[in-house]
């Protein structure tokens, strides 16, 4: 499988110049686009749409901050299909106590206080996002993999916070 950073010939990054990215994307696809190799073999023409289409599939993923992420965990073996993540007790416990008083609400204003510390839970898990991968670039190869590892926990817990957000929203609807 081809790696997209250097399919792209850029550095592995969770915050891309998206302006170059976008630039790499309009070349390649001039590059690579099927009607320019129309008197080819068929076996070109085919490496050729291959190509085409990876180079849709990279711009996807990296032009959009959530795959990029995804895709840089996954690309490290921290994002595995199925794969069940060990989020800390505390963490689970709060959201457990959530899901607990979202159950039993009963009222707009209540809902609403949920929903500002749901909030809250997730600007913190932003920030603190934000903060782990503004200077990854700059990492040494041991630093990004334990550094990828604080990523993935704080990926697995905004994943697990957009089920209650969904079922915030459910709610928010009765109201």
């Amino acid at each position: 499988m081809i790696n997209f950073f250097e399919f792209y010939d850029i550095p592995e990054a969770f915050e891309l110049d998206q302006a170059k990215l976008k630039k790499q994307f309009y070349d390649l696809s001039k590059k690579y686009h099927p009607d320019f190799y129309a008197n080819e073999s068929d076996e070109r023409q085919q490496e050729i749409l291959e190509l085409s289409t990876i180079n849709n599939k990279a711009y996807q993923t990296l032009s959009n901050p959530n795959k990029r992420l995804a895709y840089i965990l996954t690309q490290h073996n921290l994002l595995n299909e199925g794969a069940k993540p060990q989020l800390p007790g505390d963490f689970l416990m709060e959201m457990m106590d959530i899901n607990e008083r979202l159950m039993e609400v009963d009222g707009a204003e209540e809902l609403a206080n949920i929903t500002a510390e749901v909030l809250e839970i997730e600007n913190n898990l932003q920030h603190n996002l934000d903060k782990l991968t503004s200077d990854y670039q700059q990492l040494d190869h041991t630093a990004k993999e334990n550094r990828l590892n604080g990523i993935a926990d704080i990926y697995y817990r905004q994943k697990y916070l957009l089920r209650i957000k969904e079922t915030l929203d459910t709610f928010a609807a009765r109201f």
